[in-house]
């Protein structure tokens, strides 16, 4: 082990057990088979493990109070949100397509859409630009409650952890549904998917709702949450016709009188 009066990593001066810099541990070990074990592989795993761990279990069980934590400063324990919802898109992605490779070899069936031009287009440009157009539902989330949740007097930034937090719980849900999904592909397992697609769909449409209802149930009265979240549903709603719109229009440069949709 080896002690040094200057941090090796940033050369600060140093005293203690941590820099004050850059917070790298005074005493260093020198790698050898059962300290890479030990404290570089060991270690790492189960710390990284342990953080999203701890904040899937928050964003699935108290996801509004989890936001309201993180945004206090209690954030340590807190894997990055964000990185979390990019890594579990590029899952759902990579199941979404294995599935449906599967479900052309067992079942024969095709999701390419056939003497549509606009068809492929869009296919195409939701393929190149699905992790976009998946994340764009925490800005989307954070507009919303930024003007319907006020009396709180959160910023638009503080909205978008609590947006955050509250996608990452359904897309841990709709992960494990991905997963279940493949059932489909047995013999006589396939209606347990089945259940848990609709169990899923209730699930994603209520945990908004608790999201919301725990971080803001101090400042209205239940009537008045309730609208309010009436009317976030409404924007969200309106929101994705518009971004659909926009899309479309965008692959048929506006020509929305030559579009049409086969099945």
């Amino acid at each position: 082990m080896n002690h040094s009066t200057k941090c090796l990593n940033c050369d600060q001066e140093i005293s203690g057990n941590f820099c004050s810099q850059c917070g790298q541990k005074t005493a260093i070990h020198r790698i050898d088979f059962k300290n890479f074990i030990k404290h570089h592989f060991l270690h790492g795993l189960f710390h990284i493990e342990k953080g999203m761990l701890f904040t899937a279990k928050e964003s699935l069980i108290r996801p509004g109070k989890a936001a309201l934590d993180y945004i206090e400063g209690k954030r340590i324990r807190y894997y990055n949100v964000f990185y979390f919802i990019l890594l579990l898109i590029g899952l759902n992605i990579f199941l979404s397509n294995y599935y449906d490779r599967l479900d052309e070899i067992y079942n024969g069936n095709s999701t390419k859409i056939e003497n549509n031009a606009l068809g492929i287009k869009l296919e195409h440009f939701v393929s190149d630009n699905a992790k976009i157009l998946i994340f764009s539902f925490v800005p989307l989330f954070a507009i919303n409650s930024f003007i319907l949740f006020r009396k709180r007097k959160l910023n638009f930034s503080e909205h978008i952890i609590i947006a955050g937090i509250t996608f990452l719980g359904i897309l841990l849900i709709n992960t494990l549904d991905s997963v279940i999904s493949f059932l489909d592909f047995t013999i006589n397992l396939g209606f347990i998917s089945n259940i848990f697609s609709l169990v899923t769909g209730i699930l994603i449409f209520i945990l908004p709702i608790f999201s919301y209802y725990q971080t803001f149930k101090d400042n209205y009265k239940k009537v008045q949450f309730s609208f309010r979240m009436i009317l976030f549903t409404l924007f969200m709603v309106i929101e994705l016709i518009i971004f659909l719109i926009l899309i479309v229009g965008y692959l048929s440069n506006w020509k929305f009188g030559d579009v049409q949709f086969n099945t």
